[in-house]
């Protein structure tokens, strides 16, 4: 690729997304912001096609993406940045009608993912382990694959599957229209937001770029708390409550490049508990390509 084309940066278009926005919008982030919501797994799957050169995140599906003993070469990514820095509230979600009233009642049921290695498919497994439901060699839930988050609400009303996991205020208002029902949640264990790059662009100018705009982009989102309400309850799923509500539960990295090694050995370990990541996979200083000192 030429130096002078922008990075293509894959993204996850939710309320996460805003400082993105504004890095962009204020202080002329040069590059092609292409939106995946169908998350993680897909964002995995266009990096190794050389379809876009960065992506954010979540943390599990990155770490689980290069960390299984099958993978092929280096996995194609390394990670370079962390975005955000508090964990992720996962809320487990049933068809409205559904005789599904606990999380206790999901045991050995049918589980609907956006991608298999993504970060809906990851926290099965710790839901699963946290439950005490992991048997060695077999899988907790049958996993039914459905793309997007609209899919998987359709998927659980009509029975193609008994439940699914989605960030809690992307999920809220489909409670709050009737729409599905929420039988419990469950926090990542660790920060929930990482930027990876394709491998060999770690030492690209374009990547110090990014870097600094986006972080021009988080002081002006935390600076302008009113301006991120309207842009997130008018551009993207949320009401104004919700997203003045989410402000106070999120903290985005005041320095976006590098990651805490110590952060991704916890989820190597984790996801090694839970049955995801076996002891022959990537280690987790593998998968760093800029640690923070």
């Amino acid at each position: 690729m030429s130096p002078s084309k922008p990075l293509r940066v894959g993204f996850v278009p939710e309320h996460f997304s805003t400082p993105l926005y504004f890095a962009q919008k204020h202080f002329g982030l040069a590059a092609e912001l292409l939106p995946f919501p169908s998350g993680t797994g897909h964002l995995i799957t266009s990096l190794r096609s050389g379809e876009i050169d960065v992506g954010i995140g979540l943390t599990e599906g990155w770490v689980a993406g290069l960390g299984k003993s099958d993978i092929e070469g280096d996995g194609g990514y390394k990670i370079v940045g962390t975005y955000v820095e508090t964990p992720l509230c996962w809320a487990i979600s049933t068809g409205a009608n559904r005789a599904i009233n606990s999380v206790a009642d999901l045991k050995n049921g049918k589980i609907g993912i956006s991608r298999i290695g993504s970060g809906s498919y990851v926290m099965g497994f710790v839901l699963a382990d946290k439950q005490g439901w992991l048997s060695p060699g077999t899988a907790p839930f049958e996993n039914i694959p459905l793309q997007t988050f609209e899919k998987l609400r359709n998927g659980v009303n009509d029975s193609t599957v008994d439940f699914f996991m989605w960030e809690h205020f992307t999920s809220k208002r489909y409670y709050d229209n009737g729409e599905i029902k929420r039988v419990g949640d469950i926090y990542t264990p660790w920060s929930s937001w990482k930027i990876v790059a394709s491998t060999g662009l770690e030492q690209d100018g374009r990547l110090e770029d990014l870097f600094e705009k986006v972080d021009r982009g988080i002081a002006y989102f935390n600076d302008n708390q009113e301006e991120a309400v309207k842009y997130i309850s008018a551009e993207l799923d949320y009401s104004e409550e919700d997203a003045r509500e989410w402000l106070k539960t999120v903290k985005f990295s005041t320095g976006v490049k590098g990651v805490d090694l110590k952060v991704i050995e916890k989820t190597v370990d984790i996801l090694k508990k839970a049955g995801v990541l076996s002891d022959d996979g990537m280690k987790a200083t593998q998968m760093i390509a800029s640690q923070r000192k």
